[in-house]
């Protein structure tokens, strides 16, 4: 059993307290799924606030792509570690995560210190989702936790609709680093709440005040810590140059002002708030099998800068792919290893043997790969056709999909109630390829009515319902004592189809596009007297990109259409039957 159970049966539904909890990680997990999308309307402000032009912006890619590789790295530890330490203290540990990289992007004003704010951010982002699934599974019964865990794909996916909104709203009238410090705000309460909203009923008699008092006198440590850190990064200049109290920022030792009194004082406090959580079950971590955890993000790491890092100008893949798909697959190579020979792998053996685990973790893959289709070449079919100068306009056509996602999430958990989750996955997955299918069939025009609109909200709704009922099922196919692995590896599977459907979706429209170039000629041919001045060429050069676009699409609506199959043949009702007693631990 996971370290939140007792080893009693599960209750038919979890208190006020812990619907508060799950609610306060859904928060969590919306707010820093908005971050990850808040950036891209962010990152020219960002880049010229810490020393970068825009025509460098190759140097200030990585502010994106960082964030990106700390949430994908930190997936499986996140999960196992919740699975051994319980999923309150991972929950607030990545959101204290989340709240200093906030702060020190907010502070920063050079690239380094961006880049570590941002590293932290993603790896605070990625740890709250494994856990927060994981916490709905231990609170609900298998044949009831549906409808929560569509709530909180729904909060996931809001968070792509309302990041952009929030970026433009605060950046209207205001600069960047105000969305950070926002963040920072948000991730505190929510810290503070998941840490002191389950005080009053931790402990049993009169251990509880006692337990009450550390959690307020930890916040409130926590709470100074975070403004010392704050006056550090940004110092007041009437604090600096007041004769008493600037002396706390000069510093000690050379010229940096992290050797002041303030900086050692403040070090110390973050020395101290550490100290328990490090001396905490350390025994117990062994279990979690943290060399695995690092091999898998290692090989994580080289496929997100193989297919993040590259120039989208030139080619699908970063240049130097041969290295970093070897690390990956050395550190894969030395995973497998480690699962045969250690004595807590990162994966117990049989933990995903049943068809409803390993296929629910397949058609996520799938899912990945339809997804990214539309993601990615939604608002560039809008640039080649309707909003050629509009970077917004082309946005605004994405968000048709993108707010349809979050209904149909929370519209999949509640019909995964009323009917099996296989056909409910099932019937997602064949909305969102027959939403994909019909942007396989886009006209030039196709933006002009409404028949586009009703494609993109098909595609949003199914990818949305999928979400609910393929969880469902794998943590109905896996052990309680795996629940925080099991959801780590499900989001996980959902972004490697992200990254390498991608690529392998981009190889086969740039073939399609190469095919249709090479029988219209060239200008010359088409227009002999004015090959400079050839609209003829230039038509039948964007008639080959948008047949690229269609192709996408096309293969996008195969793998998503594949993905329904599977889900009829996988995630069965045997298949999702709560696994062997053998699996679990006491």
């Amino acid at each position: 059993m996971s370290p939140d159970s007792t080893g009693a049966p599960p209750p038919a539904g979890p208190g006020r307290e812990a619907v508060t909890r799950v609610v306060l990680a859904a928060l969590a997990v919306l707010l820093t799924a908005a971050d990850t999308y808040v950036v891209v309307l962010a990152l020219p402000e960002m880049m010229a606030g810490v020393g970068l032009g825009l025509d460098q912006l190759q140097r200030g890619a990585p502010i994106v792509t960082v964030f990106l590789l700390g949430y994908v790295v930190v997936l499986a530890l996140a999960g196992r570690v919740s699975d051994v330490l319980g999923r309150q203290p991972v929950l607030v540990a990545c959101l204290a995560t989340f709240a200093a990289g906030s702060l020190i992007t907010a502070g920063s004003h050079h690239l380094g210190a961006a880049l570590v704010g941002r590293g932290l951010q993603g790896l605070g982002a990625g740890g709250l989702v494994p856990p927060t699934l994981a916490l709905v599974a231990d609170l609900w019964p298998a044949d009831r936790r549906s409808v929560p865990l569509g709530l909180v794909g729904a909060a996931q996916e809001l968070g792509s609709v309302l990041g952009p909104l929030f970026g433009a709203a605060v950046l209207a009238f205001t600069g960047w680093r105000t969305i950070f410090w926002a963040n920072l705000g948000f991730a505190v309460a929510l810290c503070a709440g998941l840490t002191l909203g389950t005080s009053a009923t931790a402990g049993t008699g009169g251990d509880r005040p006692a337990r009450r008092g550390r959690r307020r006198g930890l916040a409130l440590a926590a709470a100074l810590a975070t403004v010392l850190v704050a006056l550090l990064l940004n110092p007041p200049d009437a604090l600096v140059d007041d004769v008493t109290l600037g002396t706390a920022f000069v510093p000690l030792a050379g010229d940096t002002t992290w050797t002041s009194p303030l900086a050692l004082a403040t070090m110390a406090l973050v020395a101290a708030l550490a100290a328990p959580v490090v001396r905490r079950r350390p025994a117990r971590l062994a279990e979690a099998d943290l060399p695995g955890a690092a091999l898998v993000a290692t090989a994580l790491a080289g496929l997100v800068l193989t297919f993040a890092d590259a120039d989208p100008t030139r080619s699908a893949i970063a240049a130097g792919w041969p290295w970093m798909l070897g690390l990956s697959a050395a550190a894969t190579a030395a995973l497998v290893v480690r699962q045969r020979l250690a004595r807590h792998p990162l994966v117990p053996p049989g933990a995903f043997r049943r068809p409803g685990a390993w296929g629910a973790l397949l058609v996520n893959l799938l899912i990945g790969v339809g997804l990214v289709a539309a993601l990615v070449d939604v608002p560039v079919f809008a640039r080649q056709t309707r909003y050629p100068s509009s970077q917004l306009g082309a946005a605004l056509v994405l968000v048709q999909l993108l707010v349809a996602l979050p209904v149909g999430a929370a519209a999949g958990g509640w019909a995964s109630r009323r009917a099996r989750p296989a056909l409910v996955a099932a019937a997602g997955c064949l909305t969102a390829a027959a939403g994909l299918a019909l942007m396989s069939r886009w006209g030039e025009h196709a933006l002009d009515g409404a028949g586009s609109s009703t494609a993109l909200v098909l595609a949003g709704l199914g990818f949305g319902l999928a979400v609910a009922p393929v969880n469902t099922v794998l943590l109905a196919a896996t052990g309680s004592e795996v629940h925080g692995l099991a959801g780590a590896l499900g989001v996980l599977a959902r972004m490697v189809g992200m990254l390498v459907g991608l690529s392998l979706l981009t190889a086969v429209g740039l073939r399609v596009f190469y095919a249709r170039q090479t029988g219209i000629g060239t200008p010359l041919t088409l227009c002999p007297t004015t090959p400079f001045d050839c609209p003829a060429y230039v038509a039948a050069t964007r008639a080959s990109a948008l047949d690229e676009l269609r192709a996408i699409f096309a293969g996008g609506a195969g793998c998503t259409l594949v993905a329904g199959v599977l889900c009829l043949l996988l995630l069965t009702a045997r298949s999702a039957a709560r696994p062997d007693p053998a699996l679990s631990r006491a």
